[in-house]
């Protein structure tokens, strides 16, 4: 019994010790609709790849405060629009450092909260919607804030599992069709957590 207790007692204390984490998810970004001068466009969903650094800046049983770089890639969201000159599909990549709070951080179950800013990229189609050349430019910087939130599920000692929604709020792609206002980039993921060092 009593070595059963101290065993606990160093997995508990390994745990907590642990001040970097490395997420790696994959999800998708959801479906979403803009509204432009001249038609509505559809912009479909499309896969996402990312990838998550944070490190533990303080810590309570209770809670513990992260500083964190988050990284999406998605290759590919095609735009429908009855616009046939908007720009046909366009791929997407953020870049947007944070901060995370992880509330009962050494527990099983961790929900979390995270937000941020960073930078957006686009790539725009070489091809409008009706197969002529997109006078729009290839590529497109745009400045992004992200928020969301998470839970991680302790599997193992240094290994948890990661399930998440953030929204990567951002100028438009260049469309070529004027988009009103900002646009919302929401992706749900799921995937896994490593942590390590001291």
């Amino acid at each position: 019994m009593i070595l059963k207790m101290i065993a606990a007692g160093s997995l508990a204390i390994a745990a907590a010790a642990q001040q970097h984490e490395i997420g790696l998810t994959l999800g998708g970004v959801l479906p979403s609709e803009r509204s432009a001068a001249t038609a509505r466009l559809d912009l479909g969903s499309g896969r996402a790849w990312q990838a998550n650094y944070g490190y533990r800046l303080a810590a309570h049983d209770k809670w513990a405060l992260l500083g964190e770089v988050h990284f999406l890639a998605s290759p590919l969201r095609e735009v429908s629009s009855a616009n046939r000159g908007a720009t046909r599909d366009f791929a997407s990549l953020y870049l947007t450092p944070g901060f995370r709070v992880k509330l009962m951080p050494n527990a099983c179950i961790s929900p979390w909260v995270s937000g941020g800013g960073g930078w957006a990229l686009y790539e725009q189609s070489l091809l409008t919607l009706d197969g002529r050349s997109n006078p729009a430019p290839r590529l497109t910087h745009r400045g992004a804030i992200q928020f969301g939130g998470g839970v991680d599920i302790r599997a193992w000692r240094l290994l948890s599992l990661r399930a998440e929604i953030r929204d990567f709020y951002s100028g438009s792609p260049a469309f070529n069709a004027p988009a009103r206002g900002g646009q919302h980039n929401v992706v749900a993921g799921g995937g896994i957590v490593l942590r390590f060092g001291e």
